[in-house]
């Protein structure tokens, strides 16, 4: 369809989500038969529902994994192609006044924190660069003092200079906010609500500015009300004792997006919980098969979203997801700022399960016939199509 033609949504997905019977399906989803899965199947992409990603996410759809990986497979590459997109975290600071009872960065615990100077910042991500990198992901814990928008702005003018694609994953801000960061060079906004239950949410988000819900849940949708181009979104899996309720809705909120920010791109993530120094213990276990049946239903309920592996899973699962509907992945990843060039001098937000080097993993993924895509865009496409060039030059893919 015409984006153009495509109808907005007025309301956000904070007042969405109240309405939706996410409790209901996963009960649905713990005893969906064969005949709902076969009906899941048969359905175009396009006319799948949450009541079919129930039944693909249901205990006997695991054992039928195999064939939702060949249909899930087929349909990535049918809009994707057998391409993967590279990016690498840099991280600018860990320093934060939220407490999350999950994060290795809360604010109580005692780690060493440290705040990259935009001389220390450029560094890092020059030391990314020589790798091939053209698409980072600045980080950094919440702290509005420390690393407020004139930080981030800072940041992202020195880089912009040199790395095309730059996206943010820091606490989330006002539209006019987002305007700022989006005029020094944000390409990209991920903000993950990282439960979808509010009683949850409560539980594990203690104090800080997180604890705001529903505010972190329309950060997407100001963000792109901005101007962001590129939208990330998902679930901590393992903080919420039901896997397949934050699947659900987190699927739901994919859906909203994609007709209230149509003109903004979106990926998926589907972390799982990693030791940190905060001592977490998972409220679930999401299996290594569980993740697999995962990805395969949300391709087939999204089957135009990026779908994110990051360094948190291990070497070897993550390359036998890429098949499975991964577009989008890290390598040679750091989770403690300044770690590409002064590794020891910080501590980490996660443990990093996959070690392999940059040049590793672009090996693993071309051996699987993969090709990869290191930079899909240029601030210049955005200035050319403004303006309407009418010879436009070619700009590197």
């Amino acid at each position: 369809m015409n984006p153009s033609m495509m109808p907005r949504t007025r309301a956000s997905f904070s007042d969405v989500l109240p309405t939706l019977p996410l409790h209901d399906l996963a009960r649905l989803a713990a005893s969906a038969d064969d005949a709902a899965i076969d009906r899941a199947l048969a359905s175009a992409p396009e006319k799948r529902d949450l009541g079919h990603l129930a039944a693909l996410l249901s205990p006997r759809a695991n054992v039928r994994l195999e064939e939702l990986a060949r249909a899930s497979s087929a349909l990535t590459q049918q809009r994707f192609g057998r391409t993967v997109h590279l990016y690498a975290p840099l991280y600018l600071s860990n320093e934060c006044l939220t407490t999350c009872t999950y994060c290795g960065f809360a604010k109580d615990l005692q780690i060493r924190r440290r705040t990259l100077s935009t001389l220390e910042s450029v560094r890092e991500a020059r030391a990314l660069a020589a790798h091939g990198f053209r698409h980072l992901l600045l980080l950094t814990g919440e702290h509005k003092q420390a690393t407020g928008i004139d930080f981030l702005c800072t940041h992202l003018e020195a880089l912009r200079a040199f790395i095309p694609q730059l996206s943010l994953e820091v606490q989330v801000f006002e539209q006019h906010e987002y305007e700022q960061l989006v005029a020094a060079g944000c390409d990209g906004v991920v903000a993950y609500q990282e439960t979808y239950d509010p009683a949850r949410y409560a539980q594990v988000h203690l104090a800080g500015s997180k604890r705001r819900f529903g505010f972190r849940l329309d950060g997407p949708e100001r963000a792109a009300a901005a101007g962001v181009r590129r939208l990330g979104i998902g679930a901590l899996l393992g903080l919420h004792d039901d896997w397949r309720f934050e699947v659900l809705a987190t699927v739901a909120h994919a859906q909203h997006l994609q007709r209230a920010a149509w003109r903004s791109e979106l990926a998926v993530s589907v972390p799982r919980i990693r030791p940190s120094a905060s001592g977490f213990q998972p409220r679930a276990i999401i299996s290594d098969r569980d993740l697999a049946q995962i990805i395969c239903a949300m391709r087939l309920l999204l089957p135009e979203a990026g779908i994110v592996s990051s360094s948190r899973e291990e070497a070897g699962f993550r390359d036998r997801l890429i098949p499975l509907g991964v577009t989008h992945t890290s390598a040679g990843s750091h989770t403690e700022p300044g770690g590409y060039t002064e590794p020891g001098d910080a501590d980490e937000q996660f443990e990093v399960n996959d070690t392999r080097s940059v040049e590793e993993v672009g090996a693993a993924l071309r051996a699987l016939g993969y090709d990869l895509v290191w930079k899909d865009w240029d601030a210049a496409m955005r200035q050319r199509t403004q303006h309407t060039l009418a010879t436009p030059e070619l700009v590197e893919a």
